[in-house]
């Protein structure tokens, strides 16, 4: 089969591997339509991981189902199926309790695994032809009969989506509150396209890049463009100077300042200032224990210099990490089926798994108009 295989730095190849097959009797077998290249991708490209040589890249996948396990009783060959990025064996103490994402056995020694990610386990990415997928009957989520119609919805409900709602799940956004959300890359825009959903009166986006500022503004967020650093002082005066009920962090440890230098704390510490006092903040911006490859001396031991005090004495509350899919992903479905919601607007390139290399260096080098690709490996 064909697979987006990893080589090192900033170094990916469309190359010919071993079919991906049945390994165990839960296992299912899809044949992949549809793959997207997240903001999470480009740690491990640009080699602030410990990625491995060889591995497969692609944690957001949908498909259908070209062979099922002995075990598999409840998916179906010809099934169209998304699969969540993080697997779960559906029986752990965390599975049990909808924090799948955090599963106990899929990767021993480590709480949750995924597709095609370091750290997250041996499994291979979904950026190919072919992808095995563990636990099949609690990992698929086979979709509705329009699955082929509405492909490019769908197969956010891999990841992006649920992961920008879950950041506002952490924030405790609830209707009628006023957000912030630092970040207008494709976990921003669907943190504000779900804090929309769920009746937010305010939602204010922030950000330098002007492309997806303006895809906010279609969402009915206000952009604000931080360029010259005034985004802050923009937010209070929004606010009439409390801050945003709920404020979320959508960047991560690579975030950057107007000069376009890494500043690691920038995002959480403005979120301290732009959040009001006993307001709530969600992180789903990726955080890792340890980053060699950054300037900023704390964030290679994985720390920030974090405004606790300024945090504490607001009586902030604050909740982090990934998505746990599964909890979300069945309901956003309902909703794009019932023509509710249509997060496929933030996709700007749908190609062909060959043009993934050159996709990965523009998407990396931030272009204007690269917003969220979609692969097609049977393109």
């Amino acid at each position: 089969m064909k697979a987006l295989v990893y080589n090192g730095p900033r170094d990916v190849q469309v190359k010919n591997v071993p079919d991906a097959k049945i390994e165990r009797a839960t296992d299912v077998l899809v044949r992949i339509t549809s793959t997207n290249i997240c903001g999470s991708d480009l740690h491990m490209y640009e080699g602030r991981t410990d990625m491995e040589a060889g591995r497969i890249l692609g944690h957001e996948n949908m498909g259908q189902v070209i062979e099922v396990g002995k075990a598999v009783d409840r998916v179906k060959v010809g099934d169209s199926v998304c699969l969540p990025f993080n697997i779960g064996c559906g029986f752990c103490e965390n599975c049990e309790r909808g924090l799948t994402g955090y599963c106990l056995t899929v990767n021993p020694g480590f709480a949750g695994g995924a597709y095609g990610f370091a750290g997250m386990g041996p499994y291979s990415g979904g950026q190919a032809e072919l992808l095995r997928v563990p636990y099949g009957d609690f990992n698929c989520l086979v979709l509705p009969p329009d699955a082929a119609e509405k492909e490019n919805d769908y197969v956010m409900l891999s990841d992006i989506f649920p992961t920008g709602y879950h950041s506002t799940e952490l924030a405790g956004v609830k209707p009628g509150d006023t957000v912030v959300i630092y970040g207008a890359g494709p976990v921003g825009l669907m943190a504000a396209y779900s804090a929309g959903i769920k009746g937010a009166s305010q939602i204010m986006v922030v950000d330098t890049h002007k492309d997806r500022l303006k895809l906010a503004e279609q969402m009915g967020a206000i952009a604000i463009d931080d360029t010259e650093g005034a985004g802050v002082e923009r937010v209070l005066e929004l606010t009439g100077g409390k801050g945003a009920d709920r404020g979320c962090e959508c960047v991560g440890y690579q975030c950057c300042n107007m000069h376009r230098e890494e500043v690691p704390n920038l995002t959480m510490n403005n979120l301290v200032k732009t959040v009001k006092a006993t307001g709530g903040i969600g992180v789903v911006g990726v955080f890792i224990p340890k980053d060699p490859g950054a300037q900023d001396k704390l964030a290679k031991i994985g720390q920030l210099a974090f405004d606790f005090g300024q945090f504490w004495i607001k009586g902030q509350h604050i909740a982090t990490g990934q998505a746990n899919v599964k909890a979300y992903n069945r309901k956003l479905c309902n909703l794009i089926h019932a023509g509710k919601a249509r997060p496929s607007g933030i996709v700007s390139h749908e190609l062909s798994l060959d043009e993934a290399p050159q996709a990965y260096e523009n998407f990396d080098k931030r272009k204007d108009g690269w917003t969220k690709v979609v692969l097609k490996p049977g393109k």
